[in-house]
């Protein structure tokens, strides 16, 4: 039996990396999937349908900025009536940038921010009325280990998942009790065209970082994506678990 058979899930950055992995990794266990990403519905929203429709299942794709309000409101809404409702949301999208503390944009700590942080509460705050009166649900929120031991240069990006871990801590307090499990992913590197944009300086000392010696794939992501998803999962609350390679060992 399918894990996930007959749950309905929503994906943000599904369109591509790890969001797009996860979606698929769902809907091969059995559940219907909708992916929201900034990238066009012709093309990326096309490819995803695709994605899930290979692996068995029906999809849908909406696009949207997450960092905006109105627009994931109607993203989320125009999901949750092609689906008949969630009960999986995961918040994948996200950006990364890279900069000195004393030579940074403020444009750029406050874009990286209002992706990673502002849109992971506000597609959460989306479907938090539906789970809540269903009595259950599946909040898994993509952090970094970087928001636990924090990375040169991304000063920015590790306070944006420094700040998602908190937020997932926060919740699950808040609605655990109202059977609806929230917790957290912290990958450490990942090869994804996110990571490809990194400097080669970057990438060159993070490498020499990893007891496990190289980068991770997507697809060591998702077998934690499905668990968290599902029943198995059931005693987990506000946890942030990590295929990283070593870099955080707790």
């Amino acid at each position: 039996m399918p894990r996930l058979a007959g749950l309905r899930a929503i994906v943000t950055g599904g369109a591509q990396g790890i969001g797009l992995a996860i979606a698929v990794g769902f809907a091969r266990e059995g559940a219907a999937v909708a992916g929201i990403d900034i990238q066009d519905e012709e093309a990326a929203g096309a490819a995803f349908l695709a994605a899930i429709r290979d692996a068995g299942q029906p999809g849908f794709y909406a696009r949207a900025d997450v960092a905006d309000e109105a627009q994931v409101a109607a993203a989320i809404g125009t999901c949750m009536r092609a689906l008949g409702g969630v009960d999986i949301l995961v918040n994948d999208a996200g950006i990364v940038r890279e900069s000195p503390v004393a030579t940074m944009a403020v444009a750029d700590w406050d874009r990286v921010i209002a992706v990673n942080l502002r849109g992971t509460f506000l597609c959460t705050r989306a479907v938090l009325p539906a789970m809540l009166e269903q009595g259950n649900g599946r909040i898994i929120n993509i952090a970094s280990q970087l928001g636990q031991i924090g990375g040169e240069t991304m000063a920015h990006y590790s306070a944006s998942k420094a700040g998602v871990i908190g937020f997932t801590k926060a919740l699950a307090r808040e609605v655990a009790a109202a059977g609806i499990g929230v917790n957290a992913i912290a990958p450490g590197p990942i090869s994804t065209d996110m990571l490809a944009n990194e400097s080669p300086e970057w990438v060159a000392r993070k490498l020499g970082q990893l007891p496990a010696g190289r980068f991770g794939d997507v697809s060591e992501v998702v077998p934690t994506a499905v668990f968290l998803a599902s029943e198995d999962a059931s005693y987990y609350a506000g946890q942030a678990l990590g295929p990283n390679g070593g870099d955080v060992m707790l």
